[in-house]
């Protein structure tokens, strides 16, 4: 059987797929224009005036965390890995509590607009700022990647769409969604498009968990004896008798694996407290109350989330099956919708693969919201302009950097087609966690820390982090690398958390010690009562 028919057989009705995805990228567009209505000032186009409630930041949080790899990429490593696939779900998880220990309100009590602001606060502003908005772009850009990459193969399994050039148009037309949305609606307009796309997507995938949890008398273990006989019997080349209940499925076995194991839990444990587009969603509320708040809501959001994808991937494995899953035109990311169409027919599919192209486009819009405000606010006002510039024009510099970043996206997310969303987010979670996290820790916690410390910690972890990508197994050397008939993969790790995360924390430590910069003690102290407290959180930061 081709993969053509597999797929014809298993998607429904394209045509309604598409249908219900349209209509609300109608709906959310009314509201983004609705929204838009102020947008005149830096204030209101980057942060959306601060006006949002802790509950509506909350929501817009998990909005932004959970995306395509939360969805389509978890759900599918749980279906064809098992143990080893829900690794992602736990690693995603801790990396919040992470974020709200270390990070969150410090953070935002420090800043006003970007992750920069408070980077710079009491360093050279110019070369520091450079370095936190290329780390930035960097990181949207990666994290970009693996949501293009989930639309192709998500759009690939709705309309059917098996050739190359049919997806890669298909990421391009979600590229100029996204490019619109944030271009019209700025934060305000891209905060509502994710508190929609929030509630849905949990509400989805808690129907769906209730459906699965229904077939199976209410019972989870009846789910997982079902996804173990259904691995056992697949065909596919890799899958059958593995053993889905126990680890080692995809991180077992060899020295190299286990160690790419520890790599991975350490980048995705990590990365959240440094990915600028989650930590920019603190600067959206009034208040540093109103901040934790916002985290409560997201933590019970994202925990039931991470829950339910137990249930749909294990579920997606004993219903669908690997079989089907792997030979569907998606791939791995196919088992959710694919389980959809088992449990609902054509009408839940198409509702839950319009909720997945929510999540898509919710996502990419904070991202390069985050970067487009990162590129104007950091680089053009503050390094090349000297603050010499209007609210104006950084609004419009925003904008044309949102077209730009956009196009990018679109060339990368066709290279990247075919990959596990899961993993490619991984690799953002790495570049974040050693290129902006040990920066961000040390700025918060350690007087001494200064202008070289951070260059060195920033630069040094961003590029050896990329370096060990570009030659790793992820590009390189295997058949589901991303550029497969190549072969220079000298890195024997597909994630390199394990070593550019320590050395960009040595780095930032060495760089420090071996300057005579001590730092200014007024601002020291001034940064240190005003992350504690909150007080002139509003006021500009430029020294």
């Amino acid at each position: 059987m081709t993969i053509t028919t597999l797929a014809a057989e298993t998607v429904g009705n394209p045509a309604a797929n598409i249908g219900i995805f349209s209509l609300f990228v109608v709906v959310t567009m009314i509201v983004v224009i609705k929204a838009s209505k102020r947008n005149a000032t830096a204030d209101e186009f980057f942060t959306g005036g601060r006006g949002f409630s802790g509950p509506q930041n909350g929501i817009a949080i998990a909005g932004d965390y959970l995306s395509a790899a939360s969805f389509l990429g978890i759900a599918g490593a749980i279906a064809v890995y098992g143990y080893d696939g829900f690794l992602y779900s736990i690693g995603f998880l801790v990396a919040w509590l992470v974020a709200l220990l270390l990070v969150a309100e410090l953070l935002r009590n420090t800043g006003k607009f970007t992750m920069a602001d408070v980077l710079s606060f009491r360093l050279k502003q110019r070369p520091v700022r450079l370095a936190a908005a290329i780390s930035t772009l960097t990181v949207s850009l990666f994290y970009l990647l693996a949501q293009m990459a989930g639309a192709g193969g998500l759009v690939a399994l709705l309309l059917d769409v098996n050739s190359r050039a049919g997806q890669s148009i298909v990421i391009a037309v979600v590229g100029v969604l996204m490019i619109v949305y944030v271009l019209v609606g700025g934060m305000k307009g891209t905060t509502w498009v994710q508190i929609i796309k929030a509630v849905l997507l949990i509400a989805g995938a808690g129907l769906m968990t209730f459906m699965v949890l229904s077939k199976f008398g209410l019972n989870f273990s009846e789910i997982l004896g079902s996804a173990q006989s259904a691995i056992s019997e697949a065909t596919t080349k890799g899958v059958s008798g593995r053993d889905v209940l126990a680890p080692g499925a995809q991180y077992g076995g060899s020295l190299t694996s286990q160690i790419n194991f520890i790599s991975l839990a350490l980048a995705l444990v990590l990365g959240t407290a440094g990915l600028p587009h989650v930590l920019m969603r603190f600067y959206t509320v009034p208040t540093a109350k109103e901040a934790r708040r916002s985290v409560v809501w997201a933590i019970a959001l994202i925990g039931a989330f991470y829950l339910f994808t137990l249930v749909l991937g294990y579920g997606a494995a004993a219903l669908v099956g690997p079989d089907r899953i792997l030979g569907a035109a998606g791939g791995v990311n196919s088992a959710a919708p694919l389980l959809a169409f088992e449990l609902g027919g054509v009408i839940l599919l198409g509702v839950i693969s319009a909720v997945a192209f929510a999540t898509i486009l919710a996502v990419v819009a904070g991202l390069t919201i985050t970067a487009s405000a990162s590129f104007a606010h950091d680089i053009y006002a503050s390094v090349l302009k000297s603050h010499k510039v209007t609210e104006d024009e950084q609004v419009r510099v925003s904008r044309i950097t949102a077209v730009v970043l956009g196009v990018f996206a679109i060339g990368l997310g066709i290279l990247a087609n075919g990959q596990n969303v899961a993993f490619l987010v991984a690799l953002a979670f790495a570049v974040a966690a050693a290129a902006n996290l040990p920066t961000i820790l040390y700025s918060l916690y350690w007087k001494r820390f200064n202008t070289r410390g951070a260059l060195w910690s920033m630069y040094g972890g961003l590029i050896s982090t990329i370096v060990l990508i570009v030659f790793s197994p992820a590009v390189s050397g295997s058949k589901t690398a991303m550029i497969p008939g190549a072969d220079f993969a000298y890195f024997p790790l597909a994630n390199p958390g394990i070593v550019s995360i320590p050395l960009a924390f040595a780095l930032g430590i060495i760089g420090t010690l071996t300057s005579r910069d001590t730092g200014d003690a007024v601002l020291n102290a001034e940064m240190e009562v005003r992350s504690l407290t909150g007080v002139g959180a509003e006021k500009a930061v430029a020294h």
